[in-house]
């Protein structure tokens, strides 16, 4: 019995409890280990700790140790959290989009965005910009004659999924121009050259294109010129333009859950709270990161900002900020010196962070809590080759029977590779703690409502039976309404005075009116000389079959 006996040389030990004796040997470090099995230590260890009289002994060091239960001791080394076992899976190399040249342009976008039809995929192109647009069972080796979305004249830099249609997209280019597109149901059949609507207002490249998360056709835009424009996709037109608010490029842009505020990221090393209605900062953060590199700015549900930068040693951090009182940040987090930027991708509904650096090969996950350190690091998931941007997949195209709480699409140099982020649960039942209310494709206003200053919290839906995509009704308004304002919002740029405006819409609607015919008029000779074409086709192979 090595620990019941004294050690001797140092003095006996003396009994404290039940029989426990103190040995001489405590005092001395490394006697224990020398004396003892791996059983004995634990047994020793478990009752000591467990044993206010021996802690209170005076011969026993005082490691600031208090009487508690092994519940309580393993509450504080373990923290208790659902999502503390989340795994990422890579999918089968034939469930992998092959054979897709992805842009190379060099900017810090994710070049890829997703909802639960299609996946977006910036491309490179020539003698212009464009971008693949597949349906999610359109796996494979993707064939280089796919047809592409191929409207814009420089190459494209940022695209965006519309949350309340799932067949519009907006895309942002080099041509300064932001192009708002409608997909068919089933996809592309042929190459896409032609926009639903064209919103011309930047100076610059336009870098960023993000959709107001609860009413119908607001669209945001922040281009190289520092300028942010909020455009009424329905009508065409610019209606808040933030001008003289940033002094450099903006980084990144992002709602806030209802979208009444936006926060900004820029390069002169601050962060921003926006009004985008009032026109007005309502808080700011010089040097959230004192590095050079590009910073990111995300808000979070409780509408806190959550950022990723780098600090003046070139390490790469995450903080995490309170609008309210700015100055100071709730917590930093240092992580490593690798140079990519990281992209944030936050899902509301479980407070988790997914951080994907471009360049990384992994993709590390943090849940936000109320308990310091508010950041709490969760897992790593790792693969082999670096990644050149990331999808996220919106929370209703999950499978909530499998427990996936998290998909990403990693784009390689040549091939777009969807990650599976799941909960291991051993019931088949719907795991209503992992899949709370999510938000749904409806929206709470319409873009009229919003600029008059109302809000509204996004309409959440059920995924207990899944998510059933319903009809999109939506495009038909679109284009009616852009087809009644856009030649009006022409002229007020154009005309020199405010009397010619008004009457000078009619005339253009009647030229806009003869070129529609006109092209009508030449498709309808095309079709007809084709149709010409195909029945002398069809007579020579029916003379050949003879």
């Amino acid at each position: 019995m090595c620990l019941d006996e004294p050690a001797g040389g140092a003095g006996n030990g003396k009994g404290v409890a039940s029989g426990v004796s103190l040995p001489a040997s405590w005092r001395r470090r490394g006697r224990i280990s020398a004396l003892c099995s791996g059983e004995e230590k634990i047994g020793y260890i478990q009752s000591w700790l467990g044993n206010a009289h021996v802690l209170n002994h005076p011969q026993v060091p005082k490691f600031g140790y208090s009487p508690i239960n092994q519940e309580d001791m393993f509450r504080r080394v373990v923290r208790q959290s659902k999502f503390r076992h989340v795994f990422g899976q890579a999918v089968k190399n034939d469930q992998c989009y092959d054979d897709i040249r992805v842009s190379r342009v060099t900017w810090d976008s994710s070049f890829c965005a997703v909802n639960p039809k299609f996946v977006a995929i910036i491309i490179e192109a020539s003698g212009g910009g464009a971008f693949l647009v597949l349906p999610l069972h359109k796996t494979g080796r993707i064939d280089k004659s796919y047809p592409t979305v191929c409207g814009h004249t420089g190459p494209v830099l940022d695209i965006d999924w519309c949350p309340h249609n799932d067949q519009v997209i907006a895309s942002g280019s080099e041509d300064c121009t932001v192009m708002v597109w409608q997909i068919p149901e089933n996809g592309l059949t042929s190459s896409l050259s032609e926009p639903v609507v064209v919103l011309e207002g930047h100076s610059k490249r336009v870098g960023i294109v993000t959709w107001h998360p609860t009413a119908r056709n607001v669209l945001l835009s922040a281009g190289c010129d520092n300028l942010i424009i909020i455009w009424n996709v329905g009508t065409g037109e610019a209606l808040i333009n933030l001008e003289d608010v940033h002094p450099d490029v903006i980084y990144s842009v992002c709602w806030n859950r209802n979208g009444s505020l936006i926060c900004t990221a820029c390069k002169d090393k601050k962060v921003r709270v926006i009004d985008p209605r009032k026109e007005e900062v309502i808080a700011e953060k010089d040097k959230a990161h004192e590095g050079a590199r590009p910073m990111r700015a995300i808000f979070l549900a409780d509408g806190n900002i959550f950022t990723t930068g780098f600090s003046r040693m070139s390490e790469r951090q995450l903080a995490l900020w309170n609008p309210q009182n700015i100055e100071e940040p709730i917590s930093v987090h240092e992580m490593d010196t690798s140079n990519g930027v990281l992209l944030p991708f936050y899902d509301p509904d479980t407070n988790i962070v997914y951080l994907c650096g471009k360049g990384d090969s992994s993709i590390r996950y943090f849940e936000i809590t109320d308990e310091a350190p508010y950041v709490h690091y969760l897992n790593t998931f790792s693969t082999k080759e670096p990644q050149r941007g990331m999808g996220y997949m919106a929370k209703r195209g999950l499978d909530v029977n499998k427990c996936e709480i998290a998909r990403f699409y990693k784009l390689h140099e040549r091939k777009c590779e969807p990650i599976i982020m799941t909960v291991p649960r051993k019931s088949d039942l719907f795991q209503d703690d992992l899949y709370p209310d999510t938000a749904g494709p409806d929206c709470a206003l319409e873009a009229e409502e919003w600029f008059e200053g109302k809000n509204g919290d996004p309409i959440l839906i059920s995924l207990k039976h899944g998510y059933v995509p319903g009809k999109n009704r939506d495009l038909k308004v679109v284009k009616k309404n852009i087809l009644e304002n856009k030649p009006a919002k022409k002229t007020e740029h154009t005309a020199p005075a405010h009397k010619q405006v008004s009457s000078t819409p009619s005339i253009q609607s009647e030229a806009k009116l003869d070129e529609i015919l006109k092209e009508v008029k030449s498709l309808r000779d095309l079709i007809g000389s084709q149709e010409k074409r195909i029945a002398k086709l069809e007579e020579q192979m029916s003379k050949i079959a003879i």
